[in-house]
């Protein structure tokens, strides 16, 4: 592996509330110079994508409405870590405000990234089983419908065209693996 281009200068050319745009004054190990612009994390303290086991067989996913595209879409319930808050605190705090459901065992599976060419932000997918039903109010809009569907029709759920986000289709194969990698 070639060591890691030096930073050479890193500029907020741009900045909302939700999102930072830099451009990263880059020089890489022979020499040569780029500027890449990127999404930056901001303040962001990381952010969770929960798979809610209901039983053994059966993930609890969300319809909500997704602005990037426009349409109500099918998922995983997922949110922002707040600031000192632990990653598998955070799932069971969006599992709460989003499913009405806390989780008494969680389990991390992974830590993917998005688009890595431009984007800085992370996820950590987090494993939830043995859920209790317990309300908190999130920031949600609406209330977003919650919809029971069998783990082993991931086939089913992407043939339907409702869920199309890569993350919650990465998320549910990997829970399906490790589900069905147990003894």
């Amino acid at each position: 592996m070639p060591n890691r281009p030096k930073i050479l200068k890193q500029t907020v050319i741009a900045q909302t509330r939700q999102f930072c745009i830099e451009a990263l004054d880059l020089e890489f190990s022979n020499g040569e110079r780029r500027q890449y612009e990127r999404l930056a994390r901001c303040a962001s303290h990381g952010a969770v994508l929960v798979v809610p086991m209901l039983d053994p067989d059966t993930v609890l996913l969300v319809r909500e409405y997704a602005a990037g595209i426009h349409r109500y879409e099918l998922g995983l319930p997922k949110g922002k870590l707040d600031a000192g808050e632990d990653m598998l605190d955070a799932a069971n705090r969006e599992l709460k405000e989003e499913i009405g459901y806390g989780a008494a065992k969680l389990h991390h599976l992974h830590r993917v990234s998005m688009a890595p060419a431009y984007l800085e932000h992370t996820i950590d997918i987090i494993l939830a089983e043995e859920l209790y039903p317990e309300k908190l109010i999130g920031d949600e809009p609406e209330e977003l419908q919650v919809v029971p569907w069998p783990l082993n029709s991931i086939d089913t759920l992407l043939a339907s065209g409702e869920c199309s986000e890569a993350r919650s289709i990465a998320a549910l194969y990997m829970a399906l693996a490790h589900l069905n990698g147990r003894s």
